[in-house]
């Protein structure tokens, strides 16, 4: 019976050490699980406001930077219009000017038939007429374009076939290169027109006459029409107006000729405007494609912003998950403080007298 009751006052003795360690333990941990929770709650506090200032200077500088960006390609962009309409202003000021004075020279040459005789006499000889025709082309190449501007023409070009045209405009496509050939048939015409030659013979004249330009037409057509390298299309330049008139007036079935061969007759004021259209198309290509770069910017702008997005998305989840393990802990947190009030609440004496 004594060691029974000395037996049982040992085990009495260490369930109150047991009981006292317990309590220190739990007020132990009861304490630091809420120092753990103010510190994480207080850290994570501080990761949202931190976040929250990067994001917004980050969206700043993103905002900047684009808008910098956009201001830049809108002054170029509005410099190079600038440039252009002045160019364009200025080309059909040329223009005008060259017509008014291409106007004045027909009224003189139709007014001073005095002068005609010298000026047979100067285009009699073939070779001259060509040169005449060649200067007269580049005039207006030059009135149009601008001098020495190789990117949209070339004098006296050469093709792979080794044929020389007179010149060649590099339009753009679906045109591609258009080869330019001066002709000028002036014996012919000039018997034909001529209104003391007697009728018969003026008919074998304008026989002859339309020879002579069908054999232009073909030969344009066989040299100047390669393809894969040139236009389907040439241009047959006649630097008298009056023989121009002369074919479109009287003589439809060159125009029809010309037409199946892929030969366009021009004379100085059509082949004027016609270049004219040429350089306006080049000119709104050029703007079209600043237009382009602007739109390919902003498509890069808006992948920008969509990987922002997805960013920010990921982020937000993330920062989601983080609160749900809080509130997890807070949860566990309630638990094992209830437990141990549970286990604080039990009657040691109660247990010691059952």
């Amino acid at each position: 019976m004594e060691y029974v009751i000395i037996i049982l006052l040992v085990i009495n003795i260490i369930i109150g050490i047991i009981s006292i360690f317990k309590n220190i333990n739990e007020a132990n941990i009861t304490e630091r699980l809420g120092k753990l929770e103010l510190s994480i709650n207080k850290e994570i506090g501080e990761f949202k406001n931190d976040l929250n200032k990067d994001l917004s200077e980050d969206f700043n500088k993103l905002n900047e930077q684009v808008e910098k960006r956009l201001m830049l390609i809108n002054d170029k962009v509005n410099e190079r219009l600038d440039q252009n309409f002045e160019k364009t202003n200025k080309t059909f000021i040329n223009v005008l000017e060259r017509l008014s004075k291409i106007d004045e020279a027909q009224k003189k040459i139709e007014t001073l038939s005095t002068d005609i005789v010298s000026l047979q006499s100067i285009l009699t000889d073939k070779k001259t007429r060509g040169i005449f025709g060649e200067v007269n082309l580049k005039h207006i190449l030059t009135s149009v374009f601008g001098e020495k501007n190789d990117k949209v023409f070339r004098l006296q070009y050469t093709l792979s076939n080794e044929t020389i045209a007179d010149s060649v405009v590099f339009a753009p496509a679906p045109l591609g290169t258009i080869c330019i050939d001066s002709k000028f048939p002036l014996e012919n015409y000039q018997m034909m027109t001529d209104k003391k030659t007697p009728t018969e013979l003026r008919d074998n004249y304008e026989k002859q006459f339309k020879m002579d330009m069908k054999k232009h037409i073909d030969a344009i057509s066989s040299k100047y029409i390669i393809p894969g390298e040139t236009s389907d299309q040439a241009i047959l330049f006649l630097p008298a107006e009056a023989i121009f008139a002369e074919i479109n007036a009287y003589h439809p079935d060159i125009i029809n000729y010309a037409y199946k061969k892929k030969v366009w007759i021009t004379s100085p004021t059509t082949l004027i405007s016609t270049l004219t259209v040429i350089e306006m198309i080049i000119k709104n290509m050029e703007r079209d494609k600043y237009t382009s770069i602007i739109h390919e910017e902003l498509n890069k702008l808006g992948i920008e912003f969509n990987r922002y997005k997805e960013r920010w998305d990921k982020l937000s989840r993330s920062i989601q998950t983080v609160n749900k393990d809080i509130e997890n802990v807070s949860i566990t947190t309630d638990k094992i403080s209830k437990k141990f009030e549970t286990i604080s609440s039990v009657d040691i004496k109660e247990l010691e007298n059952k």
